[in-house]
């Protein structure tokens, strides 16, 4: 197996792609399995083994018609992909936080050894940054810009500085969120020092929570959000576009979610669609393999010293953010 071998060895690690918008994750998996599948099974097939046959010939340096068995070496066929079909049929690519199919963006997908090494980033609570496209105006059923519009609404009265202020109180809202999720002591040095670092995190799964969110533009109706982001779904996302119209006193819808970095991956690490092939592929793992090692191992031992407080049984609807946006009624007024 030779090439094909060594090929698959090298197959072992975390690697990004960039979905486009329009593109179901599964169809996404699929493909790249595909193509992975045609990149091991096109290397150099080994060398057929030779077996000894006795074949049935005239006899040397007989001037009569004698026949004869004499044995010869031929190649033995039993192992020709013509015969046996490819020397590989099934190769798992595991995916790690699903894009739904509207949005786009940074998809984090791991093949062979790789794939529990998506566990592990899992557990480490890794944030996400997301550009969050909104328009000013209308709300739909979805929250989408193609969804059915339910109602049609002014905004001349939205100002740049009114939406910076609704975005600091959401940033707020959730950052104390984020504090009581830790489940950290935070008179300790120790979370003090995680806390500078920005590496508090939730030490289980918890509702959406907004580590950062900034206005990049703003041309009404139009206006473009920086989102860093944990636990979150892309719905969600689209639903705090709708939240952050109605703290503005009038509507708005979502037009574009895209992701530009999961945990410790960017857009400089996808690999666009041309390059899913496998080459490629078993480049981006090598290139980034390093770089996951280290960044895993800081992000799940962040303060080995921390003391933890017990875990209350804390009510979400009264202590932390009551929906998407974590203001309260009347926030911004």
């Amino acid at each position: 197996m030779g090439s094909r071998r060594l090929a698959l060895a090298r197959l072992h690690g975390l690697f990004a792609v960039y979905k486009p918008p329009g593109l179901k994750w599964k169809h996404l998996r699929d493909t790249v399995e595909l193509q992975l599948l045609k990149g091991v099974n096109a290397g150099k097939p080994p060398a057929p083994e030779q077996r000894v046959r006795f074949l049935l010939g005239p006899m040397e340096g007989s001037e009569e018609k004698a026949l004869t068995l004499t044995a010869t070496s031929v190649p033995s066929l039993t192992n020709h992909p013509l015969v046996c079909g490819p020397a590989f049929t099934s190769l798992k690519v595991g995916v790690g936080h699903r894009l739904d199919a509207q949005a786009s963006g940074v998809l984090v997908l791991g093949v062979g050894h790789g794939r529990s090494l998506l566990t592990d980033m899992y557990n480490a609570h890794l944030t996400k940054d997301y550009t969050v496209r909104g328009l000013l105006g209308k709300a739909t059923d979805d929250f989408c810009e193609d969804g059915r519009l339910v109602e049609k609404s002014t905004y001349d009265h939205v100002s740049r500085e009114k939406l910076d202020r609704i975005l600091a109180l959401i940033q707020g809202s959730h950052q104390k969120a984020l504090v009581m999720y830790s489940n950290l002591d935070l008179q300790t040095q120790e979370a003090y020092d995680m806390a500078v670092r920005g590496l508090i995190r939730p030490m289980n799964k918890s509702p959406m929570l907004i580590t950062g969110i900034r206005c990049l533009h703003f041309a009404p109706p139009e206006f473009l959000l920086e989102v860093q982001c944990m636990h979150e779904t892309q719905k969600q996302l689209r639903k705090l576009v709708h939240e952050i119209g109605l703290e503005l006193k009038t509507t708005a819808v979502c037009s574009q979610v895209r992701r530009t970095r999961d945990g410790f991956f960017t857009l400089d690490d996808a690999l666009l669609r041309t390059q899913w092939d496998i080459h490629s592929i078993q480049n981006a793992i090598q290139a980034t393999a390093p770089r996951v090692a280290v960044e895993l191992e800081k992000s799940l031992r962040p303060g080995l010293g921390t003391r933890q407080r017990p875990n209350p049984s804390w009510s979400w609807d009264s202590r932390g953010p009551s929906s998407a946006s974590g203001l309260e009624n009347g926030a911004g007024h």
